[in-house]
């Protein structure tokens, strides 16, 4: 059941192009959890959404077709639309995440070593860590003094800017490295930031003499890092710096009909998910919900996760504003909510053909992928999505003359991996994964397919229009 390629289908290629090239500079520029939130709440302040917080301050009591949002931590966003039907009558949600594979700074990351400079770093999430080696990287994230100031920190995006790297061996001394194990090629305590080899000018002591430094190159980096962030090597005790892939995101192929970007996995979905909800005209039926989350890459852990309570809590303060709270209340708008948990599908790659079962992977340009279920070693982790909500899934695409395929993430036995899904199923809400076809997934460079992305967009608009309640 083959289903048909998507540049066939659409109408106007101008508007993939255009969107694709919005989404670029979203990537471009959003490539921390911090970062997407703050892009986000740009995008949806352009669009008339206000601070929830700021309509709980107020008194003020929401109506249909007010929009609001609500950061949390400033690593997850939510997003509402007041729609016409009671909130008990459940609500239409897009769910997508919005952190990526990456490397972390250590506590006590700085170091030296033979007159060089490094950072120790952790990985984030599931990578091959041969692939972070010799090339260009950059650090973003956000220093915390103890003063409480935020010292925002991007370096290695800018033509200008310096870019750091972890060193690699040349093939002349790497026998015994390439008799290893791929996982075992480079072990993570490798997995050390290049970052100066500049030792700072000797001091005068006070009688005259030069005094010796011990960790010259260190001292060095200590004082550029004082001089432009004015900060010190123990504010590495409160900071928040990811290491990431520089560079912009950018189109890929003679046709470019195809976008090789850092973050795709899950920010294709999320960037979607979020225009859908800026991009919605009137006043919806039900009352819609964009949920941006953190932390799924390690399972959705922490309180900026999915596993946290933070969405029953923000959910809680959005019907406090509805001005018709009650436990009951929450409970019934979760049971009876309708979810999209959007999240990117392996595609299908001729090179690596026998990691997938043909008639069951996903491929590139052939729209949104719905996945049933994920999971591994006999569904193991998965959410399992009934047949009834991807029937009336089916009729509202085909209504739409939107392109849409299913897979499952890799052969049975061999394939497997977890989204949110399974975390909003818990309320009893109706939940499906669906999302993009993805190359390279994890990465430090992936690959998607403008037309699939487009496709998606189009997808979550439908369903934010006509998802409504199924009998339970």
């Amino acid at each position: 059941m083959e289903r048909p390629v998507a540049w066939t289908k659409l109408k106007n290629d101008k508007d993939v192009f255009a969107f694709a090239s919005d989404y670029e500079t979203y990537l471009t520029h959003s490539k921390t959890e911090r970062e997407c939130v703050t892009a986000s709440v740009t995008i949806a302040e352009e669009y008339g959404f206000i601070n929830l917080k700021e309509v709980l301050k107020s008194g003020k009591t929401l109506k249909p077709g007010d929009r609001v949002y609500r950061c949390w931590m400033n690593k997850s966003l939510m997003l509402f639309i007041v729609g016409n039907s009671p909130i008990t009558a459940g609500m239409n949600i897009l769910g997508a995440h919005i952190d990526s594979p990456r490397l972390d700074i250590k506590q006590n990351p700085l170091y030296e070593d033979s007159g060089l400079a490094y950072l120790d770093t952790h990985y984030y999430g599931g990578i091959k860590k041969y692939q972070w080696v010799a090339m260009p990287l950059a650090i973003h994230g956000v220093v915390i003094r103890k003063d409480g100031q935020i010292v925002p920190v991007v370096v290695g995006e800018d033509p200008a800017d310096p870019v750091f790297c972890i060193s690699d061996l040349l093939p002349h001394l790497s026998q015994e490295q390439m008799e290893k194990k791929a996982a075992k090629l480079i072990e993570g305590e490798a997995l050390n930031l290049l970052i100066g080899g500049r030792p700072v000018a000797e001091k005068e002591a006070q009688d005259g003499k030069e005094e010796k430094v011990k960790e010259p190159v260190k001292a060095n980096v200590l004082k550029l890092l004082q001089d432009k962030y004015e900060i010190e090597e123990e504010d590495f005790l409160s900071a928040e710096l990811e290491i990431v892939p520089a560079g912009a995101a950018r189109d890929l192929g003679f046709d470019r009909s195809m976008i090789l970007g850092y973050g795709h996995d899950d920010r294709c979905c999320a960037y979607p998910s979020l225009r859908a909800m800026t991009d919605f005209k009137g006043v919806p039926e039900y009352t819609l919900c964009c949920i941006l989350t953190d932390k799924e890459e390690i399972g959705s852990v922490g309180a900026t996760g999915m596993a946290s309570h933070f969405f029953e809590n923000v959910t809680a303060e959005f019907i406090s504003a509805l001005g018709c709270y009650s436990d009951f209340t929450l409970r019934q708008a979760l049971l009876e909510s309708r979810m999209l948990s959007s999240d990117v599908s392996a595609g299908y790659d001729p090179e690596y053909a026998s990691a997938f079962e043909k008639k069951n992977a996903a491929y590139l340009s052939r729209g949104i992928c719905f996945n049933k279920y994920t999971g591994s070693r006999g569904k193991s982790g998965s959410n399992d999505a009934n047949p009834e909500f991807m029937a009336m899934i089916r009729r509202i695409l085909d209504d739409e003359g939107i392109c849409f395929q299913t897979a499952e993430l890799g052969r049975v036995d061999l394939g497997g991996g977890g989204t949110i899904a399974y975390l909003c199923a818990k309320y009893g809400m109706n939940v499906i994964d669906s999302g993009i076809p993805v190359l390279s997934m994890h990465a430090p460079w992936e690959v998607i397919s403008k037309a699939d992305l487009y496709e998606g967009y189009r997808c979550y608009i439908a369903f934010l229009k006509h998802a409504c309640p199924l009998e339970n």
